[in-house]
């Protein structure tokens, strides 16, 4: 269950996540936090250069692998704006991180996509649970899903 103070961090999720459609990438955004409360890094979309391997789970995983102990990232929350895609739920996996709390799942993204009359992505769309066994997580927050849908929604009308 998402308790009432963790809502701010998955609402900085989504302002990341509309500054990387600001900045002309796909609008993805997370939080890496501490056990005790501290935000740690945050990041957001940077895939528009050509690199499609930019996905922001996947820079704080790295961020995380070379900056906290493997307690503190088994301790720590990543909160993000859509749950993680097999390449950054596997990163987060291999590095030890803990919980996972997104906003939109990959099945509301896929559905969205579908109605906005654009192609699945290139990666099959998999559960995080699939990914990696065992691991915390939680979400969809339907609270600021309708906001994430909006974003993509914005995303994919500026590409056609």
């Amino acid at each position: 269950m998402i308790a009432e103070h963790e809502m701010p961090y998955l609402k900085r999720c989504v302002v990341l996540a509309e500054e990387a459609l600001n900045a002309g990438d796909e609008p993805f955004g997370s939080v890496l936090v501490s056990r005790d409360g501290e935000v740690l890094a945050e990041d957001r979309n940077r895939i528009a250069g050509g690199d499609a391997t930019r996905h922001p789970e996947f820079a704080l995983a790295r961020w995380a692998a070379a900056n906290m102990t493997p307690r503190a990232r088994a301790e720590a929350t990543v909160y993000t704006s859509g749950e993680h895609c097999p390449m950054c739920a596997a990163a987060h996996g291999w590095v030890g991180l803990g919980r996972i709390v997104y906003v939109s799942s990959s099945a509301q993204l896929s559905e969205w996509l579908q109605e906005f009359g654009v192609g699945p992505p290139p990666v099959a769309t998999l559960p995080i649970e699939q990914v990696v066994p065992g691991l915390a997580v939680e979400g969809p927050v339907l609270a600021l899903a309708e906001t994430m849908k909006a974003l993509h929604k914005r995303c994919h009308q500026r590409a056609v």
